[in-house]
């Protein structure tokens, strides 16, 4: 039996690179685990060596003591790797393959996956639709970040790469898949980005800025992507879009003048509930601004893609209703508008070969607009700090010396 590293989170604004088991298929009691998961059979999983597991923004929030995560957790949902045991119930799954694991864990069986709502599968999480690796209240499937993993429903859930050189070529693109990059597509999609659209998107970290390449990648005439980090602004215009520092001021001023009219056609939210203020609160934390902000300056008739995450419970929240998820919406003027909205889980499945189609043939570089940055699972605990404090990268984390470093 080897061993496995793992980053774990420890308490408030700290997470350790820890031994943890190596992963089996039956499930084990463990900080975060869901009592009536555990002893559950998971023949039809396979585990993975993995060859790149990223942190996110929302394994962030679980770090800065936001959400009611358990000391111990073990942290990732971004997986990228290498098929070394194939469970018994596995028929299309092989040793050596090389997949991608969507961070929505499905079982393909119910009516939400047959409905192509695999960010809500029925079966995988006892407390409530929905599952991820290594996240709180998704059920206690053991996170990814670590040297290996298990991957229930297999035959359902991973993405063969077609081909493995090809794909260790664009690893570090393809490593994306696993959830910023659908995350990003999603929110486009969702507020409707098409051939000519001009599109404002919240917020400049990785989702962000994948949601930006996304919208390049759809058509949009114009992207506008809007932070307080100049780092992250920098990093948006590395790749042709037109910035908004809101640290200025309402965003609304700014965009009239790149677009001659204070309004875009679609809005997309990538900075979720640990949201500031514009202009001089630039330093408070206001959770509802972005969401009020993209109906002040979404078109009527337009749409609002919402991936960035919002909770139900924020423990570190500065009122007792947003402690609840309660915010305080302007939904008048979203209804006044017309709006629609879509907010939720990224189904990464409805994207994800498509996004692999256009990355292996050069239809876009999304580790470049990300700023993907490998480092070593050692130096996990540098990468979150960095993070946290707003550094312009997608640090990846690289369990097995796979990657080329930068």
């Amino acid at each position: 039996m080897t061993g496995n590293k793992a980053v774990a989170y420890v308490g408030k604004g700290t997470v350790e690179v820890e031994e943890i088991d190596y992963p089996t298929f039956v499930l084990h009691d463990g900080p975060g685990v869901n009592k009536a998961n555990v002893g559950r059979e998971v023949h039809h999983g396979v585990i993975l060596k993995n060859v790149a597991t990223n942190i996110c923004g929302s394994d962030q929030h679980m770090v800065r003591g936001r959400t009611t995560a358990p000391e111990g957790l073990v942290l990732g949902h971004e997986i990228t790797g290498e098929v070394v045991e194939v469970g018994r119930d596995v028929e299309f799954v092989h040793e050596g393959d090389l997949v991608s694991v969507p961070f929505n864990i499905a079982c393909g069986r119910c009516r939400n996956c047959k409905e192509g709502k695999t960010g809500i599968c029925l079966n995988v999480n006892p407390d409530r639709p929905g599952s991820a690796y290594g996240y709180v209240d998704m059920g206690g499937w053991v996170g990814g970040q670590a040297e290996y993993v298990l991957v229930p429903y297999a035959d359902w859930n991973v993405l063969k790469f077609p081909d493995r050189d090809q794909a260790m070529e664009k690893i570090l693109d393809l490593a994306m898949l696993s959830d910023i990059f659908p995350t990003g597509f999603h929110g486009c999609v969702s507020a409707g980005v098409t051939v000519g659209s001009t599109v404002y998107i919240a917020g400049a970290g990785p989702v962000g800025l994948a949601a930006a390449a996304s919208a390049q990648l759809l058509g949009a005439a114009v992207v506008i992507v809007g932070d307080l980090n100049a780092d992250r602004l920098a990093q948006a215009r590395s790749f042709g879009c037109e910035t908004v520092d809101v640290s200025q001021g309402d965003p609304k001023d700014q965009i009239a003048e790149i677009l001659h009219t204070p309004e875009v056609d679609c809005g997309v939210d990538a900075v979720g509930f640990e949201a500031r203020g514009h202009g001089r609160e630039a330093e408070t934390e206001k959770p509802a601004t972005v969401l009020n902000s993209l109906m002040d300056i979404t078109r009527a008739g337009g749409a609002l893609g919402i991936p960035g995450l919002y909770v139900t419970g924020d423990p570190g929240a500065a009122d007792p209703a947003a402690r609840e998820g309660s915010l305080s919406i302007r939904i008048g003027l979203g209804w006044a508008k017309s709006h629609e909205f879509t907010t939720g889980q990224c189904p990464v499945m409805r994207y994800h070969r498509k996004l692999m189609m256009a990355i292996l043939h050069d239809r876009v570089q999304i580790a470049k607009a990300v700023n993907a940055t490998p480092i070593p699972l050692t130096e996990a605990p540098r990468g979150y700090r960095e993070f946290d404090s707003g550094a312009a990268r997608k640090y990846v984390l690289d369990p097995h010396g796979s990657l080329a470093r930068t």
